[in-house]
This record gives structure tokens, C-alpha cells and sequence, in this order.
């Protein structure tokens, strides 16, 4: 007979606790929050203390009916939602809803759903932690003040459907700047000199360093031919050889915004699917004979540490796998950290190392193996034996010129055995890069010299990896807000996605500039993460919350009342693409959709005609030999190539064709990107060069 009844948020949760608990206990699933702020309106007393006013959620009715009956049967009733502000927020909306004593000891959290972490979890139940819950109803209500006045003026001076907050905007600030950096971004010239040198029959590189042993920059074709006019013949002396040995250490295990980075490098995830799909491996998969089970714990973390029992078995699984002297401690990279960063967790590991990727890949799919392989990688490597590196320098000399020749080999791969760390810099040099064995004294023989010109490139705009790093470093958001606010400028229309790059749209530079000039505190960075600070104070018990808001709305109600007088409307034109509709005979103009540009018919909503804008690559089609090769998008959003005069001809290609022939076979080249790079290959044949 059930006795007992445990709410979580989800299904899939509650059937991976019901496994652990047993006949006594009723696990039931509340689908997340049951009451919120109302939506057709503001929904906060902003003269009565900010009261919030929270209604049960269109559609939560049946659940919550059948969670009241359950409860009323019940001897007694737990709470088990996440171990998070949200969490905590859910369990005291529950508590109200269905009468609960909020200061019972109804609460029960864990960090992993394991058997023991749960068993663990309800000897120890605790009361709902209300500073907890202040923190979470403030950044709420927060929100909802920006939102609901701030979106209304947009809506009325703009247009309909947008939308403004404290982290969005700031977000999209960031990129905003970022791309006014590149357009103002003036190049600058400079120059490198890259020689092949050969002793005893083998050949290395060395790149151009300096003039009487100073380093020396080469800024213009001048400052080359001075260099190469000093050389007189093709004998440089080994001058100086430093050999070292370095360690390398591994990196931290996942915290939120590290497993959204590292996802994106390496398994090209999107922040939202990251946490979407993590979230699957925390609540549960069916796992053969085994039954439910937790293969991760709780995903929205900022802490880096670990348990002792997580250590134990990552070393005994290390030792017995790779051999004692691979096993290690983990020693953090000397960092500064966020003054904000939460402790609350562990970091994001498997739940046991037990489990190896390899094994439990027969019960994932694709998305959830790819991604417990990275976490499970990633923190057995945390707690392997740092690397040790092989380093040498030798510096060649004629006439006083320096190339500067560098090498390292790996000497114990240690963590690099398991895993490496993924990194948005494409010119990141590998570990491996040979010399042969120089002394200092000895003649070496240049082979040739290749002078190169350069120029500076601007920043690179924002990928989602490099803006939820700059947002974590900066302070601004929270492991739980950073997907769903790339999710929602994308939504509104105020960036889109190009070649995995965020690039701000008219609309977004529209409402960002009107923002700027009516409510600069909303898109100050030091404001927004100074906010942050004061709701991690709520969160301890150090501040009133209400106090937090009313300082906030003091100042941002006289910007309000401002904006609502001089504030003008805005008109975005839409852009006449000088072909006509060929449905209707009307202009076809440029329009802005979540996924970008697109043309429709001026003449909607009587024609609603629309077409994607096809870029041309400057390839003629080699299948028919008359259309253009255009690029194209899948359902997917994924980039593929095909002929212009689709359906007629149905050429198509995930490869880039570009306006060469093979050599070898005459067939059409395509452009390929590689992990290292792009190469040119031939469609057909095995020909391929860099």
C-alpha cells in the first residue's frame, strides 16, 4: 500500500525514483511550475511591496487535481523537485497549492539520481528554503517589470511581438558591439618569414624572430628585403638550444557554461539542445536489466567540485584501465574566479565511471552517447596525472638575423590519453611538432625562405560558445538563464545565425539603440551583473528582496515615464528586392524571419508568396551545365549545394563545388572543412590538396 507521496517535476524522473523507493511511495510528476505570474497581464502590486500575484497555469488544472487527491491519501507528502532556485520555487508553489506546511520537513534534494543518493536524500528531509525561493521570485518579478513595460512601448513604437529584458539586452549589446568593432575595424599590415632548414639529411621549420638577438616586427616589404639583404649565404650557426620539460595539467570538470562551450566545439550542439539533451541523461534512461537510471548529475551547476566517492572511483577505474601512474589530482588552472560562483553542487559528472560510454551506448541515442562520452571523458581526464611535455627552442643565426625554431614531443600523454580540451582558436597549434636533435655550435643548411604578407584581422563575431563565456566571465546570467537567452534574441528576430556566428539584424540594432537612450541601466554590464550579486545575496539570507526591486524600480520608473512621452516611433522599411512576385505581378521585398532574410510578396497578406534567398557560390552546374550552384538550407538548417534550376535539375551536394577541374580525373573540386581546416578534394577521384 502507497503511503507516501513524492512530486518531481517531470516523468521521466519520476519513474527513475520510483525504481529506488519502492511499494510505499507514490512518485508523481507535476510537468514543472503549476502556478505563475499571469500572462495577459503585469501581475506584481507594484504599490504594495511588489506582491506578486501567481494563478494556477492554463492547462495545470487536471495535473494539480490529481496531485490534491494523491496528497490527500498520502501520510505524508515530499517534495523532490531540482536542487535549484527554480527547484526550490516549484516546491513552495506545490506546498501552497496543495496545502502543505511550508517550514514541515517536506523538501528533499539530491544532486544525482542515483540509489544511494536518494536513499541518502529522504533520511534527511528539510524545509522548503525561502531564501531560496526570495531569490527566484525576485528575478521573476524583476523580469516582469522590465518585460511587460518596457515590450508594450516596443510594440507600439516598433512593432509588434518584441520584446525586452535584462539579459537579453545585454547580450545583445555584446553582439551589437562586437559587430560595429569589425565594420570599424581598419586592417594593418604585416609580414612573416617562414624558412625550411636541413641537418643531416632532415629538413624542420623556423620562422623569422629578430635583428642582434631582439625580436623585431615586419611590418611592411621594406623591413623583408632589409632581412633577407643581410643574409650572405645559406650556413646559419645553432646559436642557443633550451630544452624543457612541462607539465600540462588538465582541465576542471563540466560546469554549465563549460559543457555548453565544449558542446558546441566539438559535438556542434546549440546551448538549448546541450541542456535539453543532458537533462534526459540526468532524469533517467531505461538501461537494460538495470532499470531507469541517472547516468549524470544535476546539469545547472557552476561549481567545480567532487565528491570523495566520485574521486575514489574515477581512480580506481583510471589505475586498473591506464596503470597507477596515470592516476592524479585533480589542480585547477590559477584563474580568477567569478566573485559570484555558487557552490551549491558538484560539477557535472557521471554518476558512476562504472558505466563506460562504450557500454551504454547500445541504450542511448545518438545525441545523449555523444554527449555523456564528452562528460565522462572530461571528468575521468580531471582526475588523471597532468601530461609531461618535451619542449625545445633553438634559435638559428647568420649575420645577425634570428629564425627561431620551436618543437615539443609528449613524453607521458597523462589526462591526453582520455581527452583534450576543445578551443575556438582554429590556429591552435598542435602538441606534436618535431625537431631533430640540434646542439649549439653545429651549421644547419636554409633550403628556402618564404616571406609572407598579412594583415590584422578584426575580432571574431560571438559563436554561442564565445558569447556564454563572455557572459559567465562578465558575471551576467545564471548556468540556467544562458540557453534560453540565445534562444530568445533569436526568436524575436534581433540576431540571426550565420556560419555558427551570431550577426545582429536591423530590428536588433533598432530596439537596442532605443533601450540604450530610454533605460541605460538595463543594458549596463556592470549594473546587470551587480544584480546578479544582489540576487546570490537574497539566495544567502544577507538582503530583503523587496528592497532589491525597489531600489531598481525607483529610478527605472521616472526612465518609464520618459520614454512613454519622447519616445518616437520607428518605421523598418522593408527592402524592395527588385524583382517582381510571380504569383501576383507585385514588388517582392526583403523581409527578417528567425532563420534570417527572406523575399515575400509587398502585396501580403492578398499573396503570401514567399521564396529563400539563394546566395550564388560562382559555380555553373556540373550536372546540366546551364544553372548556378546556390546554397541552400535542410530542415535541419544544415548548409547544402544545389543547382538553381531545381526541380529540373536535381544536383546537390554538402560540399561547396568551386570553379576548378580535377587534374587528375576532370571531375568538379569541392571545398571540405576539416577539424584542421579546409582542403580542396575531387568529388570523384582521391585527388586532394591543402
Amino acid at each position: 500500500m502507497e503511503e507516501y507521496l513524492v512530486i518531481v517535476e517531470s516523468p521521466a524522473k519520476a519513474k527513475t525514483i520510483k525504481r529506488y523507493l519502492g511499494k510505499k511511495y507514490d512518485v508523481k510528476a507535476s510537468m514543472g511550475h503549476v502556478r505563475d505570474l499571469p500572462k495577459s497581464q503585469m501581475g506584481v502590486d507594484v504599490d504594495n511591496h511588489f506582491e506578486p500575484r501567481y494563478i494556477t497555469i492554463r492547462g495545470k488544472g487536471p495535473v494539480l487535481k490529481e496531485l490534491k487527491s494523491a496528497a490527500k491519501k498520502a501520510k505524508k507528502v515530499y517534495l523532490a523537485a531540482d536542487p535549484d532556485r527554480e527547484g526550490e520555487a516549484i516546491a513552495w508553489h506545490l506546498a501552497h497549492s496543495l496545502d502543505i506546511d511550508e517550514s514541515s520537513k517536506c523538501r528533499v534534494v539530491f544532486n544525482e539520481i542515483t540509489k544511494q543518493a536518494i536513499k541518502d536524500a529522504f533520511k534527511t528531509p528539510r524545509e522548503i528554503n525561502m531564501n531560496l525561493v526570495d531569490a527566484q521570485q525576485a528575478r521573476r518579478i524583476l523580469d516582469r517589470l522590465v518585460g511587460y513595460n518596457i515590450s508594450p512601448l516596443l510594440w507600439k513604437k516598433v512593432k509588434k511581438g518584441l520584446s525586452a529584458g535584462r539579459v537579453q539586452s545585454v547580450a545583445l549589446k555584446l553582439i551589437i558591439e562586437r559587430e560595429k568593432e569589425i565594420k570599424e575595424f581598419i586592417p594593418e599590415e604585416y609580414w612573416s618569414i617562414k624558412g625550411i632548414f636541413k641537418v643531416r639529411e632532415e629538413t624542420f621549420e623556423a620562422a623569422f624572430y629578430g635583428i642582434d638577438n631582439k625580436k623585431t616586427e615586419l611590418k611592411n616589404k621594406e623591413d623583408v628585403d632589409g632581412v633577407l639583404g643581410k643574409l650572405e649565404n645559406n650556413q646559419f650557426e645553432v646559436k642557443q638550444v633550451q630544452k624543457k620539460e612541462r607539465l600540462r595539467y588538465p582541465v576542471a570538470p563540466f560546469i554549465t557554461s563549460s559543457l555548453q562551450q565544449e558542446a558546441a566545439r566539438k559535438l556542434n550542439f546549440r546551448a538549448k539542445k546541450t541542456m535539453m539533451v543532458a537533462q534526459q541523461l540526468y532524469e533517467g534512461i531505461e538501461i537494460g536489466k538495470q532499470g531507469t537510471t541517472g547516468l549524470i548529475t544535476y546539469m545547472r551547476t557552476d561549481s567545480t567540485r567532487i565528491s570523495d566517492v566520485a574521486k575514489a572511483e574515477a581512480k580506481d577505474h583510471i589505475t586498473q584501465a591506464y596503470g597507477s601512474s596515470y592516476a592524479g589530482q585533480y589542480k585547477p588552472k590559477k584563474k580568477k574566479q567569478n566573485d559570484n560562483t555558487q557552490d551549491a553542487h558538484e560539477a557535472i559528472r557521471p554518476t558512476s565511471v562504472i558505466r563506460q560510454p562504450k557500454e551504454m551506448k547500445q541504450y542511448l541515442s545518438r545525441d545523449q552517447f555523444r554527449l555523456y562520452k564528452l562528460i565522462w571523458e572530461r571528468f575521468v581526464a580531471s582526475q588523471m596525472a597532468p601530461a609531461v611535455m618535451d619542449t625545445v627552442r633553438a634559435d638559428l643565426v647568420q649575420a645577425g638575423v634570428t629564425f627561431r625554431a620551436t618543437g615539443s614531443k609528449i613524453k607521458f600523454p597523462g589526462f591526453m590519453k582520455v581527452y583534450t580540451e576543445g578551443s575556438d582558436d582554429s590556429k591552435k597549434k598542435d602538441d606534436e611538432n618535431f625537431l631533430p636533435e640540434l646542439e649549439e655550435g653545429m651549421t644547419v643548411k636554409k633550403e628556402k625562405l618564404d616571406p609572407k604578407q598579412h594583415f590584422t584581422q578584426p575580432p571574431p563575431r560571438y559563436s554561442e560558445a564565445r558569447l556564454v563565456r563572455t557572459m559567465e566571465e562578465i558575471g551576467i546570467g545564471r548556468p540556467s538563464t544562458y540557453a534560453p537567452t540565445l534562444d530568445t534574441i533569436q526568436r524575436r528576430g534581433y540576431v540571426v545565425i550565420d556560419d555558427k556566428k551570431f550577426v545582429p539584424t536591423e530590428l536588433g540594432e533598432v530596439v537596442l539603440e532605443l533601450i540604450v537612450e530610454f533605460f541605460p541601466e538595463i543594458i549596463d554590464v556592470d549594473f546587470t551583473a551587480k544584480m546578479e550579486g544582489d540576487l546570490d545575496s537574497v539566495e544567502e539570507g544577507d538582503v530583503d528582496w523587496v528592497k532589491i526591486i525597489a531600489d531598481f524600480y525607483k529610478d527605472f520608473e521616472k526612465h518609464l515615464e520618459k520614454a512613454e512621452i519622447e519616445m518616437k516611433e520607428v518605421e523598418i522599411k522593408d527592402e524592395p528586392a527588385g524583382i517582381d512576385c510571380d504569383k501576383c505581378g507585385h514588388e517582392m521585398v526583403y523581409k527578417m524571419g528567425r532563420y534570417g532574410k527572406f523575399l515575400a510578396c509587398s502585396n501580403f497578406p492578398d499573396c503570401r508568396n514567399t521564396k529563400p534567398i539563394l546566395k550564388k557560390v560562382g559555380v555553373t552546374c556540373p550536372k546540366c551545365e546551364k544553372g548556378d550552384i546556390v546554397e541552400r538550407r535542410s530542415k535541419k538548417r544544415r548548409i547544402f549545394y544545389g543547382c538553381d534550376r531545381y526541380p529540373d535539375c536535381d544536383f546537390v551536394s554538402w560540399d561547396k563545388p568551386i570553379p576548378r577541374n580535377c587534374p587528375k580525373c576532370g571531375e568538379y573540386l569541392v571545398e571540405k572543412k576539416t577539424k584542421k581546416g579546409k582542403v580542396v578534394q575531387c568529388s570523384n577521384c582521391d585527388f586532394k590538396e591543402d
